[in-house]
């Protein structure tokens, strides 16, 4: 097994072309944020087409709310600043918290107006997000792929060039 580093900012790390068996690393600065143009900044850092698997940084400012929507698979999410809840539920998921979403549950992501600060959430991602209508409806549909190509072309808007660090 070896150490295959996409950035140039590590000094020293193996440079062999990454197999199955490679550990592969993007680290903070490898892949900028984009800004989605609705206080949501998004981070594509691993998107795995055989198991479709995707892995994304969100940084959410305060009073974002997002679509009613479902999973077609599972979704893990780790919080590592602010804090965020979904509207169905009673609970809020703060700094520190790990979050399991099962396949096909129903939620609405919400970020308390009153947080102080922006609020960063990793999400591994199975299958596809469908976003939902008022009447339950999928109104649209967002998958690896798609969320690869969003975050090409929104950097490309702002500017900034696509990343050579996105672990496919």
């Amino acid at each position: 097994m070896s150490l295959t580093n996409t950035s140039s900012t590590n000094a020293g790390a193996s440079t062999r072309a990454a197999g199955d068996d490679t550990v592969r690393l993007v680290s903070a600065d490898d892949a900028p944020w984009a800004d989605t143009g609705t206080g949501v900044l998004l981070k594509v850092v691993r998107f795995d087409s055989q198991r479709g698997t995707w892995v994304i940084f969100n940084r959410f400012s305060p009073g974002v709310l997002l679509q009613t929507h479902r999973h077609t698979g599972s979704v893990d999410a780790y919080t590592s600043s602010g804090r965020w809840h979904y509207l169905e539920y009673d609970f809020f998921v703060t700094a520190g918290s790990y979050l399991y979403e099962p396949a096909n549950s129903v939620h609405t992501l919400h970020v308390p107006d009153d947080n102080t600060q922006d609020t960063d959430v990793c999400f591994v991602i199975e299958g596809a997000l469908l976003n939902l209508a008022p009447d339950g409806s999928v109104e649209s549909v967002t998958d690896g792929p798609g969320i690869v190509e969003a975050y090409y072309a929104l950097l490309e808007a702002q500017g900034d060039p696509r990343p050579n660090s996105i672990i496919v």
